[in-house]
C-alpha cells in the first residue's frame, strides 16, 4: 500500500509557552528571595509573609495553565493578573515609606511581567495593552505619584508586552499559512501520485479498447470511439486542464485561509483550459506552449463560440468528421479557428438558414464575436470541409464594458 503524505503542523508559540513557565518560577524565587534580603526593613512582615506563601503556591500550582494557549483561559488570566495587582497595592502596607518612595520593589517585583506576557501570548498585543494598563494603575496607585522611576517601568512593561503581543499575531498568522502551504503541497503530491495511477492503469485500457474496437469493427468499433474520447477527456482532467484553480492567500483576524477561486473576476483565465473539454478522439487541439490569457468573459464567450462551431460539425459534417482547433496568441489578438473535413457547405445554404430563422452560425458565432469587438469568418468549399476563424482582440471584455456604460 502506498505512503501518505502527512502534514505535520509545528506550533511557534510551544517554546513561548515553555519560556514563559520558566520565567514565572524563576521571577517567583527571585522576588522571595528581595523579601528574605530587606525582612528586616518590613514593618509589617507578616503582610509580605503571608503574599509569598500565596504567590509561592499560586505559582506552582497553575504551571499547567501556562503550558500552552488552550489550557490558559480567560478566567486563569483574570485570577492571575489580579495576583499580581494585589500584591502591588499590598507593598505600603508591608513596607517602609522611606523605600518605597526611593524606588524599593513592589511585593511581587518583575514576576508581575509574566502575568503580562501571558495576556500577550494568549490574545495579542491587544489583550497585553489591556494587562500593562491596569499594572500600571496598580503602580501609580502604590506609589502615590508618578515618579521618574516608576512611569519609566510602566513604560518598559508597556512597550514590551505590546511588542511581544504583535509578534505573537504574526507568528500565529506565519503558522497558519504555512500549515496550509504544506497541506496544498500535499494535496499536490498525492494528485501527481493518483495521477501515475490512471496513466499506468485506465489510460493505457481505454487505448487498447479503442485500437481492439477499430480492428474489429462493428459495435466494438463504436466501443471503441467512445473508449478513445473518454481517454482524452480523463487525461486532459489528470493534467489539470479542465479546472482553472488558483489559490488566494488571505490573513483575517480569525488567521491565515487560503480561498479557492475557480475563476478570478477581475484578472485574466488562461484560455487553452476552457477549450481543453473539447478535445477528443475526433477533435484534435493545437495550442501554444505559453497560457493564452484573456478576460473571463471574453474567454467564456470565445469558448461558447467555439463549442458552437463544433456543433455544426456534428450536425451538419456527421459523427464521423474529424475537427481540429488551432488556437494562436498574436501580439494585438487572439485568433482561433475550428477546421473540420466535412463536405462543406453549399453556396446560399448559410443565407438560407437564417431566412428560415435558423440563426446558429448568425447568433452564437457571429453574434458573440461582434458583442467582443472580434470577427468571425467562415470559409467553406463544398467538398472539402469547413473553416471558421475566429479573432478577439485583446482586452475585448473591457472595451465591451466600456461601451456598455455609454
Amino acid at each position: 500500500m502506498p505512503k501518505r503524505e502527512r502534514v505535520m503542523r509545528m506550533s511557534v508559540e510551544l517554546p513561548l509557552w515553555r519560556a514563559l513557565t520558566g520565567y514565572r518560577v524563576l521571577t517567583m524565587l527571585y522576588a522571595i528571595g528581595l523579601c528574605a534580603t530587606a525582612y528586616n526593613h518590613f514593618t509589617r512582615p507578616w503582610v509580605a509573609v503571608a503574599y509569598y506563601a500565596v504567590l509561592f503556591v499560586w505559582t506552582l500550582a497553575t504551571l499547567p495553565r501556562v503550558a500552552n494557549a488552550a489550557a490558559c483561559t480567560k478566567r486563569f488570566l483574570a485570577a492571575d493578573l489580579t495576583v499580581a495587582v494585589v500584591g502591588i497595592l499590598l507593598t505600603p502596607l508591608a513596607d517602609n515609606h522611606e523605600r518605597i518612595a526611593g524606588g524599593g520593589p513592589t511585593l511581587p517585583s518583575i514576576w508581575t511581567a509574566g502575568a503580562v506576557l501571558a495576556f500577550a501570548l494568549k490574545g495579542g498585543w491587544r489583550w497585553a495593552a489591556v494587562a500593562s494598563t491596569a499594572v500600571a494603575v496598580a503602580n501609580l496607585v502604590e506609589r502615590g505619584t508618578p515618579a521618574r522611576d516608576t512611569v519609566h517601568n510602566v513604560i518598559l512593561v508597556w512597550v514590551a508586552s505590546i511588542a511581544i503581543g504583535y509578534v505573537v499575531e504574526v507568528a500565529r498568522a506565519s503558522e497558519r499559512t504555512l500549515a496550509r502551504a504544506l497541506e496544498i503541497e500535499a494535496a499536490t503530491r498525492e494528485r501527481e501520485r493518483l495521477a501515475r495511477d490512471i496513466h499506468d492503469g485506465v489510460l493505457q485500457v481505454l487505448a487498447m479498447v479503442q485500437r481492439r474496437g477499430a480492428v474489429l469493427g462493428g459495435e466494438a468499433a463504436e466501443l471503441g470511439r467512445m473508449a478513445g474520447e473518454q481517454e482524452v477527456a480523463l487525461r486532459t482532467l489528470v493534467s489539470g486542464g479542465l479546472v482553472p484553480v488558483s489559490r488566494v492567500s488571505e490573513d483575517a483576524a480569525a488567521g491565515a485561509v487560503v480561498r479557492m477561486v475557480d475563476e478570478p473576476e477581475d484578472g485574466e483565465v488562461d484560455l487553452r483550459t476552457l477549450l481543453a473539454r473539447h478535445a477528443g478522439s475526433r477533435v484534435s487541439l493545437a495550442e501554444p506552449g505559453a497560457p493564452v490569457p484573456l478576460p473571463p468573459a471574453a474567454a467564456r464567450e470565445l469558448a461558447a463560440a467555439v463549442g458552437a462551431a463544433l456543433d455544426n460539425v456534428r450536425r451538419h459534417a456527421g459523427e464521423d468528421a474529424r475537427a481540429w482547433i488551432l488556437v494562436e496568441d498574436e501580439p494585438d489578438e487572439i485568433v482561433v479557428t475550428v477546421r473540420d473535413d466535412g463536405p462543406g457547405i453549399p453556396e446560399g445554404r448559410l443565407a438560407q438558414a437564417e431566412g428560415e430563422g435558423r440563426l446558429g452560425v448568425a447568433q452564437s458565432i457571429r453574434g458573440r464575436l461582434r458583442d467582443l469587438g472580434g470577427t468571425a469568418e467562415l470559409i467553406s468549399v463544398p467538398g472539402q470541409g469547413t473553416e471558421v476563424e475566429l479573432k478577439v482582440p485583446k482586452g475585448a471584455d473591457r472595451a465591451r464594458g466600456k461601451a456598455e456604460k455609454r
